[in-house]
């Protein structure tokens, strides 16, 4: 695919060959000072690049402007209708704006958003989904065709160009696998312009997650899309695990840890899955705060069955017994540890891993 234009969310490049970003949008209530930062703050621990923030009125944007002040990640305000809510996030620091022009009023409102933006350098997404079309592109088309989501899309993208504004990304978002890959393979034909990948309303965290990893990963692997989020009806962290762990399928992010878990079975005596996945998000902030450490390959197992056999293959490894572990390091038992000590001693084995 040819290269898309390059634009900056913050201090996220996006496009021109950046790597793939990861979005997420804050589900708190938009006047909850402290429930954004905290979705903020989890959301960027879990490998966010990008956070979403409704801005549904006047008090919503005020209290974006404190949120933004505290947040370690660059903010987006998704606007609806009233051109004055998008002047108001600029002015209260938005490092981007989620708008569809066509719904903000006339000329003149869409040229003074465009104004504002410019001359903050600030970019704007055009956002299409399937049901939100407009009426006439809808009866031309008799429903959210492909074809209809990218009209509506290059539409909008017109609209801000007639401005002169040129720092557009777009998203042509359907709740399906089948009409999201279309339609983005269209648009990426007829634009330069950044693609933000997404399966609109895509479910809850199972069904969700393999719609838009279907989706989302047969389009990636195709060289289309600058920045993604995985809409799910769940917490905005789960949202940022699927997308990265999405990418890291790709080899289009850095791996994490390198966590090997059984699934558990009537043997079991310890508390595997909780283990596994507190290992992986202690290690997870560990790496992203030391890029080029290495990654020790863990095992996580439940008991002596195949515990042994997997620890011969991992570089850390635990084998569980009645309420401990046995704790393996290259292969070879070092000693028998009560489950409450498994977490620590792994992690600290891996953070010093260069020792041994």
């Amino acid at each position: 695919m040819p290269q898309t234009r390059n634009i900056k969310i913050g201090g996220v490049p996006i496009g021109g060959g950046a790597p793939v970003s990861v979005q997420t949008m804050a589900n708190a209530h938009p006047h909850d000072e402290a429930a954004l930062l905290q979705q903020i703050r989890e959301a960027a621990d879990a490998g966010c690049d990008i956070m979403r923030l409704a801005v549904p009125d006047a008090q919503a944007a005020a209290v974006f402007k404190r949120v933004r002040g505290q947040s370690p990640l660059p903010l987006v305000a998704d606007i609806h209708f009233d051109h004055r809510l998008a002047l108001a996030a600029l002015e209260s620091g938005a490092d981007g704006l989620r708008i569809n022009p066509g719904n903000i009023g006339g000329a003149g409102r869409v040229r003074a958003v465009a104004d504002a933006a410019r001359a903050r350098n600030v970019p704007i997404r055009i956002g299409v989904n399937g049901g939100s079309l407009e009426k006439d592109i809808l009866a031309r088309h008799g429903s959210a065709t492909p074809e209809a989501l990218v009209e509506s899309a290059l539409r909008h993208v017109a609209l801000l160009e007639a401005e002169g504004f040129h720092d557009i990304k777009v998203s042509v978002k359907a709740s399906d696998v089948p009409r999201t890959i279309a339609a983005y393979r269209l648009l990426a034909q007829q634009t330069d312009c950044p693609l933000h990948l997404g399966v609109t309303e895509a479910g809850t965290f199972i069904p969700g997650t393999v719609r838009s990893c279907v989706a989302l990963g047969v389009l990636l692997s195709e060289g289309i899309g600058d920045t993604l989020r995985v809409s799910l009806t769940d917490t905005p962290t789960k949202e940022v695990r699927v997308g990265v762990e999405l990418l890291r399928s790709l080899g289009l992010r850095p791996p994490g840890a390198s966590v090997t878990s059984c699934p558990t079975c009537g043997r079991t005596r310890v508390d595997v899955a909780t283990l596994a996945a507190r290992v992986e998000e202690r290690l997870e902030r560990f790496y992203r705060e030391h890029p080029d450490a290495p990654r020790p390959h863990i095992a996580v197992m439940g008991c002596v069955v195949n515990g042994p056999g997997e620890a011969r293959g991992a570089d850390i490894a635990v084998a569980g017994g009645d309420g401990c572990f046995a704790l393996f390091v290259r292969g070879k038992q070092i000693r028998v540890i009560p489950e409450s000590e498994a977490l620590e001693s792994i992690v600290s084995l891996a953070e010093t891993w260069e020792a041994f």
